[in-house]
């Protein structure tokens, strides 16, 4: 490693020149560097690296910044649970009626056991076979409508539908459409929402006791109330 050490040394002379003739005044100031030897380079010609250069990097791994996390998604939510459908033998102990929606006049709630109930005035209602379970009022679950029958102590026999409402899969009544005396109920479909009732009914000029059309009959439940959309009749021969 070469290394230049300056070295300056003053000499300042005071006085008169005894040397030059004639002269006198101030000396000038004379300034001498020393400058010390360059140092002898290491044997077989290899120079030694200045201490202050910089040093080359040294070859290593190459730290990496982590990737950012992904930020975690939103939990999505359950879907909801599929309610069960209704079913004909759930409805054996169903109530019928309603202040909204009265069972005939009836207004409060009439318990059915094993599909009957007998009122103390000697009036009797019973369910009907015809029955049907699906969707009526567009909330994917499986709703019901059954026939029943009113026996009011003499020779009539009304018929009719109830519709009931699968609430958490229980029903629970909506409301009823009066069919008229002696007119069997043969057949009930549920299907788009709509249900599709099979029943006899009599002609104008037909007697109570005959039964000579068969009619169909698509209903739409909205809330407690019943719309017939449609009827067809055909001719029945018993």
């Amino acid at each position: 490693m070469r290394r230049t050490l300056p070295i300056v040394v003053a000499l300042t002379l005071l006085g008169s020149a005894t040397g030059c003739a004639g002269d006198s005044g101030s000396v000038p100031t004379a300034t001498s560097t020393v400058t010390s030897p360059p140092a002898e380079a290491p044997a077989g010609g290899e120079v030694t690296p200045d201490a202050t250069a910089s040093a080359p990097a040294a070859d290593g791994p190459t730290s990496t910044a982590p990737a950012p996390a992904k930020p975690a998604s939103d939990p999505q939510p359950a879907p909801p649970k599929a309610v069960p459908a209704l079913t004909c033998g759930q409805l054996a102990g169903a109530d019928l009626g309603s202040p909204k929606a009265p069972f005939y006049d009836h207004t409060d709630h009439i318990p059915l056991l094993d599909g009957i109930w007998n009122g103390e005035d000697g009036t009797g209602v019973a369910l009907q076979k015809p029955c049907a379970v699906g969707d009526l009022d567009g909330d994917k679950a499986a709703d019901a409508a059954r026939a029943v029958v009113v026996r009011t102590g003499g020779t009539g026999q009304f018929w009719s539908v109830v519709f009931w409402h699968n609430a958490a899969g229980k029903p629970a009544y909506r409301t009823v459409v009066d069919l008229g005396d002696r007119t069997p109920v043969t057949s009930i479909g549920i299907a788009g929402q709509k249900a599709t009732v099979v029943w006899l009914t009599r002609s104008d000029d037909a007697s109570m006791a005959e039964l000579d059309t068969r009619r169909t009959t698509v209903y739409r439940l909205s809330g407690v109330t019943v719309t017939e959309l449609s009827h067809t009749d055909a001719p029945y021969t018993p």
